[in-house]
């Protein structure tokens, strides 16, 4: 049996066996693959995760965490695991010409509970792996996806395994298999942009200097004319004196390939090239010229050299195929957005995904993943191409603002098909937006306030989070909201039934409630905004209920009084299913 992809014809010799079938079928097991899949698990969809690879790369390729992701992690309760890993990134040092010209500190409002984090990228997959292996859930290596159809009930996919073919029947097909992608090929989806005419060198290296801890580098050298003719770019990793740093290529090492010469011949020259590996003298000749110190190099792990595209798809999806990560886009890699980007692609449409595989939405739902994320998508690539030509001390936007974009932290959906009317002020978190942390919550039996994330962890659906002063108005908000049956799952006992529910309700007394008011709110957890950072931060108008999405974004905001309305007209936008 012979299948077809755009790098040709491959033939296997043995027969091919009747199809498996799987909920979902993901291709490509870096870290937007692992989440994807990870994400699903949790959310109880059964899904296989092909990598061609025989073994996880020992490569710190995508090395930054943006403090967006390490809250996704956190309600996934894979934080600390994360945490125990990684090492802090403080912040940026620039020099220009052997002179210091700017410092730039990686400071956050102090109710954001995570800061800016460095982590091999292999090191990202060894936690995602373990995590899903709770799961019952392993990486298929050696398994390449050759070819897929799909058919208005699903998609029938040819893979390559060490034992020869295999057909496999899915009701949908994720394509994380990277800048390369098999399944952006299959789609016949374009991939418009261009490519970066320089070549870079990328190496995992020791070195010892007395920069200050945490603070990556990035020098420059600046010919007469003031055009950039040599740049050295240092990351910290975890380890003693340990970085990745990037660099030019030396004449002697590059080739000056053209577009359509790198990989495969897809016209695509993004990545790694394995057929050239700078030696630590190239290296060390670089550092020599640029760092700010004398600084030796030792134990060299690995190096590469590699080229940079800006690209995005046109869509994220046709029928029941998606793309995300840089099967959907790619970019420079200034201020490591690419694979944070990718996991909130895949948390985005790992929930989506669920509802429907579950009963609990139509697949039209499913058109808002390219809604939401193909603008993020667009965004992120013109800034980071900015970044890399301009630098971001030439961003124009304050200092508080452009940190917290980097941190992915204002990503939103407002304007979405999932975005219900705003309610409250304009500038508070409104629908679409992501929802705000906060510290300061007390309960009744705990002598110690608690987070936002706290009371999210581990939760997988919706969480309905009612706000008030009075009890009693809080009680009736919830048992409209039980009355209802929002996101209820079918097999559910009935209407006030908690069996299977989807949608869990938490209530958050004001500060100025009565003292003894927490014991009388029954039927659902309750907590009070001791320190009132919640209705700081999220400014509620009176008796407030904020709806928060699967992947932490706010679906509705609403007030207590429509409780009902404001649910149904949620639940609009997510398709019912057909009785």
């Amino acid at each position: 049996m012979e299948y077809r992809t755009g790098l040709g014809a491959r033939r296997w010799e043995e027969p091919v066996a009747y199809p498996r079938t799987t909920d979902v079928l993901i291709a490509g097991a870096g870290p937007v693959g692992l989440s994807a899949a990870a994400e699903l698990r949790r959310q109880g969809v059964e899904c296989r995760l092909i990598d061609r690879l025989p073994a996880r790369l020992p490569y710190a390729k995508a090395v930054g965490v943006q403090p967006r992701t390490l809250e996704i992690w956190d309600r996934m309760g894979l934080a600390r695991t994360a945490l125990e890993s990684a090492v802090p990134l403080r912040g940026q040092l620039i020099y220009v010409n052997g002179q210091e010209q700017a410092r730039f500190d990686l400071t956050l409002p102090p109710e954001v509970p995570y800061g800016f984090a460095a982590l091999p990228q292999y090191e990202t997959e060894r936690l995602l792996e373990e995590y899903l292996s709770g799961f019952g859930t392993a990486i298929e290596r050696g398994t390449e996806l050759l070819s897929f159809a799909q058919d208005a009930d699903g998609v029938t996919a040819g893979l390559a395994t060490a034992s020869g073919g295999e057909e496999v029947r899915a009701r949908f097909l994720i394509g994380c298999d990277g800048a390369h992608s098999v399944v952006r090929k299959g789609l016949g989806l374009t991939f418009e942009g261009g490519s970066f005419a320089e070549e870079y060198m990328l190496a995992d290296v020791e070195t010892d200097w007395s920069l200050p801890h945490g603070y990556g580098l990035r020098s420059l050298h600046h010919t007469e004319a003031g055009s950039t003719d040599d740049l050295l770019v240092c990351i910290p990793l975890p380890g003693s004196g340990r970085y990745r740093m990037s660099m030019l290529v030396p004449p002697e090492l590059s080739t000056r390939a053209k577009d359509g010469e790198l990989g495969g011949g897809d016209g695509v020259a993004h990545g790694m090239e394995s057929d050239r590996v700078p030696e630590l003298p190239d290296i060390q000749a670089v550092v020599d010229r640029l760092a700010p110190e004398p600084a030796p190099l030792s134990r060299l792990r690995w190096s590469s050299v590699f080229r940079i595209s800006h690209r995005i798809v046109d869509r994220y999806a046709e029928g029941r195929v998606f793309v995300a990560g840089d099967a959907a886009h790619i970019h420079p890699p200034t201020g490591a957005q690419g694979m944070n980007t990718g996991i909130q692609d895949a948390c985005n449409l790992a929930w989506k995904l669920a509802l429907v595989v579950h009963g609990r939405a139509e697949p039209a739902l499913l058109a808002s993943y390219d809604a939401e994320r193909r603008p993020i998508g667009e965004e992120v690539v013109g800034r980071t191409v900015r970044h890399a030509t301009h630098g971001m001390e030439a961003d124009p936007d304050d200092p508080r603002t452009l940190m917290l974009r980097e941190a992915q932290l204002l990503v939103t959906y407002r304007g979405g098909p999932l975005a219900a009317g705003e309610y409250g002020p304009t500038d508070a978190p409104q629908p679409g937006d992501r929802a705000p942390d906060c510290t300061g919550l007390t309960a009744a039996v705990a002598t110690y306030p608690l987070r936002l994330l706290d009371l999210l962890r581990g939760r997988t659906g919706h969480v309905l989070l009612l706000y008030a002063s009075d009890p009693a108005a809080l009680a009736e908000a919830g048992e409209t909201a039980r009355a209802s049956g929002a996101l209820r799952r079918p097999d559910a006992a009935g209407p006030g039934s908690s069996d299977g529910a989807d949608l869990a309700t938490v209530a958050i007394l004001a500060r100025d409630a009565a003292p003894t008011a927490t014991e009388t709110v029954v039927g659902f957890p309750q907590y009070r905004d001791a320190s009132g950072e919640f209705a700081r931060l999220y400014r509620p108008d009176g008796a407030t209920g904020f709806l928060v999405r699967p992947d932490g974004q706010l679906g509705a905001r609403f007030p207590l009084t429509d409780a009902a309305a404001a649910l149904s007209g949620y639940l609009t936008a997510l398709p019912p299913p057909v009785p």
